[in-house]
This record gives C-alpha cells, structure tokens and sequence, in this order.
C-alpha cells in the first residue's frame, strides 16, 4: 500500500511538472520569442532562404533592425529591414540612403548588384513613392536588402506598428552561420 502511495505521488509530482513545463513553452512563444523560416531572397545576403531564425516579440525597434511582420495585402509574414521610423524623411540619391538629410552606408546590401541597383531602382523620395513626405506615426518603411528582388514598402507602402510580429534576434540554422544577424 505504501508503494502504491510512493508510486502515484512520484507520477503526480511528473505529471506537474509537465503541465508547468507546457505553460512556461506556451506564455513564451507568444509573449517572448517564437522561430520561423525564412522564404524568399528579398534579404539575401543577410538571410538566405530556409534560414532558421528567432524572433524577439518584447524589443522595441530601432533603425535598421530586421523585423517580421504580416504582409498588407495577405495572410503572409514578410521579413525586412526598418529604414524609415516616425517622423522620418527618406531618399535615396545616387544609390546612398539618406535619412532625415543624413548620408548612410548599408554594408548589408548585396556588393555585386550596385550597378544594377543604381540602374533599376534609381532615385527617389518617400513623397515620391507614398506621397507622404515623412514616415507616419505608428508606422514603419522597411525595405529587403536584395532591393532588386524585394517586395517592401517601395511597393506596399508604409507598416503598421501592430503588424510587427518582432525583431529578428538570432539565426539557429544553417549551422555554419549560426548566430547573431547584423
């Protein structure tokens, strides 16, 4: 009888400390991080597709964070960068990024393509593409870092902060790129 005892306290204390374990897993996948994959080029050469990644759901996002977010026009999740934040004005003249009328380099962009991009995304403005002379409050300009092969807010125009799904923190597969992304 005391075995029997011993033998369903043992499972009891099991069976607990399962239940604790599945609501830790469960409040922190959807209140701290979750992974996803990546699909698409739109962010090569910083993610490639098929890319393992984690994303931090409790970060506040600065300039030139890489985000997920749910695309406007579907059901589907899009990762880019953030270039523009509230308040901002954006151009791009001679293939530099200016922000706010400050110059900016972007290592992250893809080395081989900087002729073609100067040629096939050429200058703009952000009155230019949104019609908006500034980033909106709530919202956020993002763009892909392979800008010749991105859907991003050159197209769709301007995110809403809510859509943000989170910022990128860490890249668990391919192995050999494991790590945290810049």
């Amino acid at each position: 009888m005391k075995k029997k005892k011993s033998l369903s306290k043992e499972i009891l204390s099991w069976l607990k400390a399962f239940v604790i374990a599945i609501i830790i897993v469960i409040l922190c996948r959807n209140y701290l991080f979750t992974s996803t994959t990546v699909y698409g080029e739109s962010m090569e050469p910083t993610f490639s597709e098929h890319d393992r990644i984690i994303i931090g759901k409790q970060t506040k996002i600065s300039r030139f964070d890489i985000v997920v977010f749910q695309s406007p026009n579907s059901e589907e999740y899009f990762i880019k960068r953030v270039i523009g934040l509230p308040g901002d004005h954006i151009e791009m003249k001679d293939d530099v990024l200016y922000i706010n009328g400050k110059k900016y380099h972007e290592p992250y962009l893809k080395k081989e393509n900087e002729l073609s991009i100067r040629n096939m995304i050429g200058d703009f403005t952000l009155q230019e593409l949104t019609g908006e002379p500034v980033v909106p409050e709530e919202t956020l300009f993002v763009l892909g870092d392979n800008r010749l092969n991105s859907y991003d807010s050159r197209f769709f125009g301007f995110i809403p902060n809510d859509s943000v799904i989170g910022e990128v923190k860490f890249r668990y597969f391919p192995l050999d790129k494991i790590g945290i992304p810049d």
